[in-house]
């Protein structure tokens, strides 16, 4: 059950959700695969961001400023602004900077309103391809080239016949990489480099599994409503809370969860 209970407080939401994925849309897509400028945040590898990342945001930001001024907003970029009402828009301009630069269409915007609990709706968005998911308050829905569907998640339970996305091969620390290695040996078929895009394709039925680690929260709030509204379940490595980041894994279903919990701790 939703824990907004006021229906036209939902629906306000889910419009507001949607305007800034508009919004975002126009900013990121003026400067794909166009060499947009690109700084590095970190100084020991390579974390890029681009002019891009940075006017989505603020499209973002102007926007709920207008909107929903008195909600607070975790952005990548801009980071934190308090808000009193409860609830947090939790945006993510563009995940998978480093596709994006590359060209590749599998980054994608972010968007979630969540509470302390967790994510109440969310919206995962690419805007190149002209797909959108969404999920929450009673909607499990994608728009894109073939028209509207419904989402759901699939109904494989057994890993020797599961899906497997990651973003980075290496996956995270040598521990990570060592545990992540186990499951990747049990799953029928393993695919990398996808970013917010696998967890569309979970929810969409297309893959079984993500599992990845050293997540921040705008990278996992809007997948997580996504694909809980699509069927799936999405926690960290022990099976708890996946909303304050780290160590993901998202399943299908309930089987298939826990049979990649087992795997990722060394059963």
């Amino acid at each position: 059950m939703s824990r907004i209970p006021d229906s036209a407080l939902r629906e306000t939401l889910v419009a507001t959700a949607h305007a800034l994925a508009d919004a975002a849309r126009v900013e990121t897509l003026r400067h794909f695969r166009a060499a947009p400028a690109t700084d590095n945040k970190d100084a020991d590898g390579f974390d890029p961001v681009t002019i891009a990342d940075r006017a989505a945001e603020r499209a973002m930001r102007d926007h709920l400023c207008v909107a929903r001024p008195d909600d607070a907003i975790l952005g990548e970029e801009y980071g934190t602004q308090d808000g009193t009402t409860g609830l947090t828009w939790v945006l993510d301009p563009i995940d998978g900077t480093r596709g994006y630069i590359a060209g590749t269409p599998t980054w994608g915007t972010l968007v979630a309103v969540s509470d302390a609990a967790g994510p109440l709706y969310g919206i995962v968005d690419q805007p190149y391809i002209g797909e959108r998911f969404e999920g929450g308050f009673g909607r499990a829905r994608m728009a894109g080239p073939h028209g509207p569907r419904n989402l759901a998640t699939s109904a494989t339970t057994a890993l020797d016949t599961a899906i497997l996305m990651t973003t980075f091969p290496e996956i995270g620390t040598a521990e990570e990489a060592r545990a992540f290695a186990v499951l990747r040996d049990r799953v029928r078929l393993t695919r990398y480099g996808m970013d917010c895009y696998a967890y569309a394709l979970l929810a969409a039925g297309q893959v079984d599994l993500v599992v990845e680690a050293g997540l921040n929260p705008y990278d996992v709030h809007a997948p997580i409503a996504v694909v809980q509204a699509a069927g799936g379940i999405v926690t960290d490595w022990t099976g708890g809370p996946a909303h304050p980041g780290g160590r993901i894994v998202a399943a299908a279903n309930a089987g298939l969860h826990a049979r990649a919990l087992d795997a990722l701790n060394g059963n």
